[in-house]
Order: C-alpha cells, then structure tokens, then sequence
C-alpha cells in the first residue's frame, strides 16, 4: 500500500480522491482548512489543517518523519478569482498564485526527502492553462497560474529524472465542483467529481510508468 499526500481534501475532487484511495488501503495525508467528517473518520486517513494561501508544512515535515517515505502527491488545492482583467488587483494574483503555484513548490521541497525512485508528484491543473486551449474572460489569475504549474512539473521532471521521481500535470476540463459553479455560474459539467476522483487515482498510483515531465489533457467538454 501507498503513502500518499492529497491536498485540497475539504470538498469536490480532493475530498472524493482521498476516500477512494483510503477505502483501497492506501495511507493518506489529507491537507486543507477544514476537515470533513468522511475523512476524520477514516482509519487510513491523517489530517492536518493546512492554509495554502500562506503554507507552513512544518507539521507536514513533522510527521513524514513517521512515514519516512512518501509514494506520491496529488496536488490539488485550488484557489480562483473571477474579474474582468482591469479590476484584478495585484493581492489577487499574489493569492492565486500562492495557492495554485507558491505552495505547489513549497510542499515539494518539503517532502524531497522521502520522495523516492518510483515516487509520483501530480498537479492538478486546468484546460484553461493549456497554450492554445479556449480562454475565458475574467480568469486571468487564474488559468495564468494553472499555466505556470504546468511548466513547474516540467521542469522538476527534468531535474529530477537521475533520481526516479516523475513529475506530471493532468489539465482537467469541467467537473461539476463549486468553483466551477464560481467560474461559469449556471453551466452544468457532465463529469462529476468522484468521477474524476477515480481517474486521478489510478494516475497517481500508475501513470508514472508510463508518464514524465508531461501535461495530460483530462477534457471532454468546452469549458
């Protein structure tokens, strides 16, 4: 069995990747502001309260002390603003990007040293930060940062590749959460998130053997 790292585990996705690979035996570390009954609860499942808007992984480095190996880690947590471009304040990129770029990198260094041959970081990013993809008005911020971690993983895979770590990005498209909800009010995903939570634990289980340094569009709709 794994051990593994989710962040992002309050609610849609993470919440719903963090049981399923719990139920299957897997160790989790589950990070996020709030802590769900679901996840208290569960036997396989280790909570701590964790603001990624302003990351401190020092209790995070306290206890892989126990672990002393990490197998993989999902990164999902995001944060989003919806404005137009001219009303988008500095404060609001620095939060986007602290969320969904800054403590990406600052969870890595953190768990380095238990990061193994064979050992898999996945960050969940966007089909809105992929070059090319359809943009959208009013989310700068954010798809700029989902952008940025993409490149992050590439490069983290190319520095890291003598030692066995693989570094990937899956670019999801629309999956029924609340911050779609924020994002596109009104519009209805055709992918609900424990859907999506059983995709992306297969991948973060096994798409190292066949995946590294790539960005992986997880798409079916537009947006």
């Amino acid at each position: 069995m794994k051990n593994i790292i989710i962040t992002g585990t309050s609610r849609g996705i993470g919440l719903e990747l963090a049981v399923q690979l719990a139920d299957a035996g897997h160790q989790i570390l589950a990070l996020s502001r709030q802590t769900p009954s679901r996840l208290l609860q569960h036997a396989n499942v280790t909570c701590l309260s964790v603001d990624l808007s302003a990351p401190d992984f020092s209790l995070v480095e306290q206890f892989l002390k126990s672990w002393q190996h990490v197998d993989a880690i999902v990164h999902n947590a995001g944060a989003l603003v919806l404005k137009p471009f001219a009303q988008t304040t500095a404060e609001d990129f620095q939060r986007i990007y602290r969320v969904n770029v800054f403590a990406v990198a600052a969870l890595t260094q953190a768990c380095l040293p238990y990061l193994k041959n064979g050992s898999h970081v996945v960050a969940i990013s966007s089909i809105g930060g992929v070059q090319g993809s359809m943009k959208f008005a009013g989310l700068s911020a954010y798809s700029s940062s989902k952008g940025a971690v993409i490149t992050l993983m590439e490069l983290l895979a190319e520095e890291y590749r003598e030692q066995g770590i693989a570094f990937n990005a899956l670019a999801l498209g629309s999956v029924q959460t609340d911050m779609l909800a924020e994002a596109f009010p009104g519009y209805q995903a055709p992918i609900q998130p424990a859907d999506m939570a059983r995709f992306i634990a297969d991948f973060a289980l096994n798409g190292q053997r066949f995946f590294n340094g790539k960005l992986l569009p997880v798409s079916s709709t537009t947006p």
